[in-house]
């Protein structure tokens, strides 16, 4: 078996209409040891993706045509690959619009390539993180008549079949490891990497449309006023 040391280098795509700014990242990317694809926009973006596997994609927003939150929510509709979202649009309201469309984290611009760099190899560790130890089936455990494989992140009921985002299962795979215990958005965001307790928020809420038959009403996935969030394996 390979080690780590000779495992192959994530691919990434970064898309922005700024043809320097695609440059700079990308030999700046290149350099840290990752392969760098590139693209100008929201078509050549997808094409690149139907053609090859990438382990991120870099997206800036503010793009002519298609812009990033839309591509990023057509994405998640086909497709588990992690998104980190580049814009000038720093504003609270507009990180929480691109991570309900699915996206996995968000930079704003200017920001520092060491910080990039940074955000990327988080998002990547989530991905590949263990799921946490547990009795009987090990990986998976059971959300009334879903089953969530917390190794592959996918949700299974039936023939139906529901793939979660990286940050998504990283918060199900904390919240699985206390089952029944009410857990604080603090410690949820702090353990997850994000900057913001309302980003566990925005995951909640996009978690409980997966799994809950009614998500006004979840069942599974609750809120314990001044405590917290609490998982329910039942």
């Amino acid at each position: 078996m390979a080690d780590a040391a000779s495992a192959p280098p994530a691919h990434l795509l970064i898309v922005d209409d700024d043809a320097r700014l695609r440059a700079l990242l990308a030999k700046f990317l290149g350099d840290q040891g990752f392969r760098v694809s590139t693209a100008g926009d929201a078509a050549e973006a997808s094409r690149q993706i139907d053609m090859l596997a990438f382990d991120l994609v870099i997206l800036d927003v503010m793009m002519p045509g298609e812009d990033g939150i839309a591509l990023t929510r057509r994405l998640r509709a086909g497709s588990d690959v992690p998104v980190l979202l580049l814009t000038a649009r720093g504003e609270p309201d507009d990180r929480v619009a691109g991570l309900e469309a699915g996206a996995d984290d968000y930079l704003p611009k200017p920001f520092e390539p060491r910080e990039l760099v940074l955000r990327i190899k988080t998002i990547l560790r989530r991905r590949t993180a263990p799921p946490p130890a547990r009795e009987e089936d090990g990986d998976v455990i059971r959300l009334g008549a879903w089953r969530l494989d917390l190794k592959r992140g996918e949700l299974q009921r039936g023939s139906e079949s529901v793939r979660l985002t990286s940050g998504e299962l990283t918060l199900m795979r904390l919240l699985a490891e206390r089952p029944g215990e009410p857990i604080s958005r603090e410690e949820l965001a702090v353990a997850t990497g994000q900057a913001q307790e309302r980003t566990i928020d925005v995951q909640v809420t996009r978690l409980r449309r997966k799994i809950e038959d009614d998500p006004k009403a979840p069942h599974h996935l609750q809120t314990v006023r001044g405590k917290g969030y609490v998982l329910w394996l039942n």
